[in-house]
């Protein structure tokens, strides 16, 4: 077979596997199994079953689980946008820079004392595992939404999480092993990319978001291109300034996530949309990585095993409620959060590291890391849905709506807003005329209700899940967001 031949086979079987992976998420509704975990499982069968298709070069993976990681985190970010994060703060960076260490910290005592591994092993392959991957939570969950802070702390703590795993990472695999020095360089490279990455995602997000707001383009396409060519821009700079570059896209996505900018709702469907592919990537591409004859050797499968099981019902949970002392949660919230933590790509990549850096007993060690993620993401995943129900955490069951009304606007409209009418919320059971003697002088556009558009009268009565679309001065959205609740 020619290089041509080998090439398009190549292509028909990535885009098959990929191809299997979108249609797969109908089938994750049904058995809770996340389809990232498919698509691992996939492509590990393949590339040991097809002779044609071989593991890529370490180089090539890190290369590629890059973009991919970028334009996750970045997505992420302006799905969590600057108000959500300002909510939650306190808890996401106690969760996620403390508690990814603390963590870190409680698996590497166990990989030593009941595994036999050597501390520096441990603490490498510790800190592999530490990371979290709420998109994980979030595909088992299916069409239900979390309410409150509690899934605003997920998905901050694993944006946080990704890039401190990584620096630790680097940091610690530069210093060769375990001494005061190698700690206090450690430390001193972790902080200065922390800094470095916060400074360029700050500064970038606020001066991206002015270059959206402010230069326009002649096409409508090209606005969403601008915005994926800036985020790899910041990654870029923040890197070459030695700081974290994968910390600077997710502030730079938070700084931009809420605010107001032409096509912007275009512009995050793009980004989710890439976001979706670049997992399916990363975690197919992982798995060609996967040796599953490696993964059945006992010494591989047993210290994995006994990792998973430690992290989620004891180190995690321990590590994360030291975090969380003095926040203020309701109690359901809180348990879900100390169980929720599951594992992605991020851990099989940093897996990844220690094979590129031949550190020794790579092999294995990158095996365990395997066995953790596939025990988070199989095991521990598919309780999730019913952990949710048994804590009665408050949630919404969010269904597509494939069909779009929209209105284009020269000009930024002045006093628009749009809000969900929470279930218990001061404004279900409002008319429309009620709603404006609570608040003060407001129009009353749009009311949205499945299957459609709801005519709106005075007497409009609202309901729990209508969208309503209002004319209001914008000094009152504080109190309308008030009246309509949290979602």
């Amino acid at each position: 077979m020619n290089e041509t031949l080998r090439y398009a086979l190549i292509i028909l079987l990535c885009s098959a596997l990929g191809l299997v992976a979108v249609l797969a998420n109908r089938l994750t509704e049904r058995v809770k199994v996340p389809v990232a975990l498919l698509v691992l499982v996939g492509a590990a069968v393949v590339v040991r079953v097809v002779p044609v298709v071989q593991p890529p070069s370490e180089r090539t993976v890190e290369r590629v689980i890059t973009i991919a990681l970028v334009l996750v985190l970045f997505d992420g970010g302006m799905h969590i946008g600057l108000s959500r994060f300002r909510a939650a703060a306190v808890p996401i960076l106690s969760v996620g820079v403390v508690g990814t260490g603390l963590v870190a910290a409680g698996a590497a005592l166990l990989l030593h004392l009941l595994c036999g591994i050597s501390w520096y092993l441990a603490l490498l392959v510790a800190t592999a595992v530490a990371p979290t991957d709420p998109a994980v939570v979030f595909s088992v969950l299916g069409k239900r939404e979390i309410a409150g802070r509690s899934s605003t702390i997920l998905e901050g703590e694993s944006g946080t999480n990704d890039p401190v795993g990584i620096s630790l990472m680097s940091g610690l695999i530069a210093a060769g092993g375990i001494s005061a020095a190698g700690f206090l360089s450690v430390g001193t490279q972790f902080a200065l990319q922390m800094v470095i990455g916060t400074a360029v995602g700050v500064i970038g997000g606020r001066v991206l978001l002015a270059f959206m707001r402010r230069v326009a383009l002649p096409s409508e396409g090209l606005y969403s291109l601008r915005t994926l060519a800036c985020c790899l821009l910041l990654y870029g700079i923040a890197t070459l300034a030695h700081g974290s570059g994968f910390l600077a896209v997710f502030v730079a996505g938070i700084v931009i996530g809420d605010a107001r900018a032409p096509y912007k709702p275009e512009i995050k469907r793009f980004h989710a949309a890439l976001a979706g592919l670049a997992e399916i990537v990363a975690f197919a591409i992982l798995g060609l990585t996967v040796d599953l004859g490696l993964l059945v050797h006992s010494d591989v499968w047993i210290p994995g095993l006994v990792l998973g099981v430690a992290l989620t019902v004891l180190i995690r949970p321990l590590a994360v409620s030291a975090c969380l002392v003095g926040v203020q949660l309701e109690r359901n919230e809180r348990l879900f959060i100390l169980v929720a933590g599951l594992k992605g790509a991020v851990p099989i990549l940093l897996g990844e590291f220690l094979r590129a850096a031949h550190i020794a007993d790579a092999e294995r060690l990158y095996g365990i890391v395997v066995v953790v993620v596939m025990f988070s993401v199989l095991v521990q995943g598919g309780t999730v849905p019913s952990l949710a129900r048994l804590l009665r955490l408050p949630m919404r069951t969010v269904d597509t709506q494939p069909w779009e009304m929209a209105v284009r606007l020269a000009d930024e409209p002045q006093g628009v807003h749009r809000f969900s009418v929470a279930s218990g919320s001061a404004a279900e059971g409002c008319t429309v005329d009620e709603l404006g003697d609570r608040v003060g002088d407001i129009w009353v556009s749009v009311v949205l209700r499945t299957p459609g558009l709801v005519p709106v009268r005075g007497d409009t009565e609202l309901q729990a899940g209508d969208e309503v679309v209002l004319l209001a001065d914008p000094e009152l959205r504080d109190a309308l967001a008030e009246l309509f609740g949290p979602w």
